[in-house]
């Protein structure tokens, strides 16, 4: 019988550990993370407000400079155990995963999590966590690949599975799913939106290298299923009969963003209802009479 307290985990710990690590040691093209952080830069560049305590989760934090404004401490928890992100300028990195978070609340003033909040096994719990470890007025900046994120690739595997179908990738959230997360672990001001970024490729197998330089791979639990040494030639003319004149295929990545405050009493806070001085009607009975 399951423990209801301890359900069973949907993703591995380790292999995203392990996902990240390799990605860490391959010679890649981080064209996926430079859009993230060009995208956060801009986003936080938008704040009229000095931070004084930063954390970013997740391989973003290589990016900590372009993402932050200059002489913000920052501290940096890379989701891996093998780190190369000292030369950043930050303390020493910190282990963790998103749904266990290992800080006192009220100990950052801005937390910004990126690429990796699609696998995390306890999504909603771990927004909470966020929340709890902001300061009042604090920022949360988050991304995460949202559905539709390498809709050509699982069409092509599917194919190529023939009738072994068994996932390569897995599932992705929804805008409206994520942006009802986002209320529901008490942001206030919170925003949801979405960007989807179309990449041209000549074969599948850069595909697949892309994914792996990023990092952001099949994290899910449970046992890998041996493809078939002729999965590649299926693959092959997955990719051929989806070419266009240009033997090329589109590919899909969808950025979710997020963003909320910890309440405060300081924060503009709604009207009451109820608590107007003026009647819409009023207004639009006078336009309308000229």
């Amino acid at each position: 019988m399951n423990n209801q307290l301890n359900p069973p985990e949907i993703f591995d710990r380790r292999r995203r550990h392990a996902l990240r690590a390799r990605a860490a040691g391959r010679s890649k093209d981080d064209f996926l993370w430079q859009h993230i952080a060009q995208d956060m830069a801009e986003r936080l560049s938008a704040v009229t407000r000095t931070f004084e305590h930063a954390l970013i989760i997740g391989p973003i934090g290589r990016w900590q400079r372009q993402i932050l404004p200059p002489n913000v401490p920052c501290t940096l928890a890379p989701l891996r155990d093998k780190v190369a992100v000292l030369e950043a300028g930050s303390d020493a990195p910190v282990v963790l995963e998103e749904d266990h978070l290992p800080f006192t609340p009220g100990s950052f003033d801005l937390v910004i999590s990126a690429g990796t909040l699609d696998s995390v096994n306890d999504l909603p719990g771990a927004l909470i966590q966020i929340r709890h470890i902001l300061r009042p007025d604090g920022l949360f900046l988050g991304h995460m690949f949202g559905a539709g994120t390498l809709g050509a690739l699982k069409a092509m595997l599917l194919e190529a599975d023939a009738d072994r179908v068994t996932p390569h990738i897995h599932p992705q959230i929804d805008l409206r799913s994520a942006a009802d997360l986002i209320v529901r672990a008490g942001f206030t001001l919170p925003v949801a939106d979405q960007d989807i970024c179309a990449v041209r490729y000549g074969d599948w197998r850069s595909i697949v290298s892309d994914i792996r330089d990023a990092g952001v791979g099949n994290a899910l639990a449970g046992p890998r299923n041996y493809l078939g040494k002729d999965v590649a030639t299926r693959l092959e003319h997955a990719f051929a009969a989806r070419a266009d004149a240009q033997a090329k295929v589109t590919e899909s990545f969808s950025h979710i963003y997020l963003s909320g405050w910890a309440p405060s009493e300081n924060q503009p806070r709604p009207a009451k209802r109820g608590s107007g001085q003026v009647s819409l009607s009023d207004i639009l009975s006078k336009d309308l009479a000229g």
